[in-house]
């Protein structure tokens, strides 16, 4: 699946890289990076997801809690970014996805970070909520490749994606890991605060299969309670409009935090049942690349 080096180290040759940057720099003054296009001066003023004009991150790790094939040697450069322009109130991650916990880097900081992250052997580099970070990243790997970084970049993200600027960074991702957190808008909007997650979300996606196919493809789903995640139709999405031969994995890990606990539908953990029932489903799809977990 990953690479043995980014494809943005060839783009940054051919003073593609640059030209990318270029391109979406004008969001940092009217911001259009996130479905929200909330239109900000990031250097004047913070938006949904917090963040001004400098990266912002809470941890650079290696981490060893991803699929399979990116965790290989020591394990992914997991680089966990402050801020997300979703709010879902079961969110794991809420101390810094929400609460905006976290450090202020420079881009040549960042470039540092990715740098220490493969002198430590890891496998690639994981981007953990990167979309409104966008700018700094492009100018960090402008930054590190001289240095010598060469490994392929992850783009772990919640799939509520803007089309246009995913197309316009075509070429810098090695592996997309997106989520499909429901397959109904309104459930989006009740349970993360955002309009239109779903219909974002198959939109960005086939974006993203049309830019690495279904082998650099991974699909997260998180099995959540009551039905609420809608995992027949986001099976059937991933089967009948992508392909069958995408990378599934199918999540059990659900735990009720943050302000979940004031939701009774989403206020327990997912049943084995619930779990195995999506199971049932994801093969009955035929989609067997990927994994499921032990509940």
């Amino acid at each position: 699946m990953l690479p043995e080096s980014g494809n943005y180290v060839e783009l940054y040759k051919t003073g593609e890289l640059q030209a990318i940057l270029e391109e979406i720099l004008p969001n940092l003054e009217h911001c259009q990076l996130c479905p929200r296009k909330c239109g900000i001066n990031r250097s004047k003023e913070r938006g949904v997801c917090q963040q001004s004009d400098q990266p912002m991150l809470t941890n650079v790790v290696v981490h060893t809690g991803e699929e399979p094939p990116l965790i290989e040697g020591t394990g992914a450069g997991a680089v966990f970014f402050s801020g997300c322009p979703m709010k879902c109130v079961y969110c794991q991650n809420f101390a810094f996805s929400q609460l905006n916990n976290g450090e202020v880097y420079t881009s040549e900081q960042l470039a540092d970070a990715f740098l220490r992250l493969q002198d430590k052997g890891v496998c690639n580099i994981d981007l953990v909520t990167p979309t409104p970070h966008l700018v700094s990243i492009i100018r960090a790997l402008i930054i590190a490749v001289p240095k010598g970084l060469h490994l392929p970049i992850v783009y772990n993200t919640s799939s509520y994606e803007n089309v246009d600027i995913l197309r316009k960074i075509e070429g810098v991702v090695d592996v997309y890991l997106a989520d499909i957190r429901y397959t109904d808008d309104t459930l989006g909007l009740k349970y993360s605060g955002v309009q239109g997650y779903w219909t974002h979300t198959k939109r960005a996606i086939r974006e993203m299969f049309r830019q690495v196919g279904a082998r650099r493809l991974i699909i997260r789903h998180l099995v959540l309670p009551n039905g609420l995640s809608g995992t027949e139709e986001a099976m059937a999405f991933v089967a009948e409009e992508l392909s069958t031969n995408v990378n599934v994995s199918l999540m059990s890990q659900y735990f009720p935090v943050f302000k979940a606990l004031e939701k009774e539908e989403l206020s327990r953990k997912i049943t084995a049942g619930e779990y195995d029932e999506a199971v049932k489903i994801m093969e009955a799809y035929g989609l067997f690349n990927g994994w499921v977990q032990d509940f």
